[in-house]
């Protein structure tokens, strides 16, 4: 029998009367932004942005439809947004017992890490942990298919699809299920997210079985549409609950959007590329636990991939924003940060989170 869940649901120093909420049926409730308190022309500003790269959008205010852009039923190659989405399973897995986020890798997957076999010479595939494949710190080249580890485990941070595949095909080994199906199963379905808002790729970078499974990834391969994305960010924005269940453990949503001290401290690989990532990067989702978007809430998480698809929450003010189309313009000597200030910090503003002193 499952445990009835409190009114207030507490994580981190966020507390939600989760008994309030507005949950969409088929479609999402509207409200006009003024009538809710949020700035119309700031949030039209963040718009305007995002249209310089096309696409499409959505911004939820407290379950309510405050903007709109585009066509909300165009699927979009979601790229790296799809490891946020794809992580959910790991989610479900400590939820359901199955796994434990520092369970070394092998013991879930005797074969993991090779090919290559320099990686069994290396002597590193026994110390890499579950949580170092959502945190990239596993070591794994960028590719997603079968590379090579670069450094200890847990030594540095580098950003890689290979780290997140693999996490993948240890889940997959566990649930001895296709993790599409155990993704509608478990999270889509009950979210109303259904196979034409939604799908998989075949896999790109590996054989398309594993023990006679269906084998998915989780660097790349989701396309979607804005509405699918923004279900997933409310899902999270409520602390892992949809209506009257909890789907995800609320704690593995803390484990996304919370700075973690060891990780933070850890040197980046590519700096050039991702500054210092390690301060604000969770389990396969970005967020600004560091602050380095002073005009953005430090409780804002959000997926990232390239074409700039986003899935954006921030809980204080009870916003969730998903976007996708083409990339927006960089300037070569910016932060890797800097592109979305222009899209992020109109957003805060309108609902009048003022930026940090420096």
């Amino acid at each position: 029998m499952r445990t009835p869940l409190p009114t207030l649901l507490v994580i981190g120093v966020l507390t939600w009367n989760l008994s309030a909420a507005t949950w969409p049926d088929a479609d999402w409730p509207t409200a006009e932004a003024g009538a809710v308190g949020l700035s119309a022309s700031r949030l039209a500003e963040a718009r305007e942005y995002a249209l310089t790269g096309g696409g499409s959008g959505v911004i939820i205010h407290q379950g309510h439809a405050v903007m709109r852009w585009g066509d909300p039923a165009t699927l979009y190659d979601l790229k790296s947004t799809s490891k946020s989405i794809g992580v959910m399973v790991l989610g479900l897995a400590l939820k359901d017992g199955l796994v434990e986020l520092d369970d070394p890798a092998r013991q879930h997957h005797p074969a993991f890490g090779t090919p290559p076999d320099s990686n069994a010479d290396t002597g590193w595939l026994d110390q890499i942990t579950l949580r170092q494949l959502a945190n990239q710190t596993a070591g794994f080249e960028k590719p997603g298919g079968y590379t090579k580890l670069m450094f200890p485990p847990g030594t540095r941070w580098h950003y890689s699809d290979g780290g997140p595949n693999w996490l993948a095909e240890c889940l997959t080994l566990r649930y001895e299920r296709d993790l599409n199906e155990v993704l509608f199963d478990r999270v889509f379905t009950p979210l109303g997210i259904a196979p034409g808002d939604i799908r998989w790729r075949k896999h790109a970078y590996r054989p398309d079985e594993i023990e006679g499974i269906k084998r998915r990834e989780f660097g790349s391969g989701f396309h979607a549409n804005v509405d699918a994305m923004a279900r997933i960010g409310y899902l999270h924005l409520r602390g892992g609950r949809w209506k009257d269940e909890q789907i995800l453990p609320a704690e593995f949503i803390d484990a996304i959007r919370e700075q973690t001290a060891g990780l933070a401290k850890l040197p980046v690989q590519d700096p050039d590329n991702h500054d210092n990532a390690s301060s604000h990067y969770g389990l396969l989702w970005w967020n600004n636990a560091d602050g380095s978007l002073a005009g953005v809430p430090r409780d804002a998480m959000w997926s990232w991939g390239l074409y700039d698809s986003l899935i954006v929450v921030i809980p204080g003010p009870d916003l969730v924003v998903a976007r996708a189309g083409k990339s927006w313009k960089r300037d070569p000597d910016a932060s890797h940060y800097d592109v979305l200030k222009p899209f992020l910090e109109p957003i805060a503003a309108a609902a009048g989170f003022t930026a940090e002193a420096p």
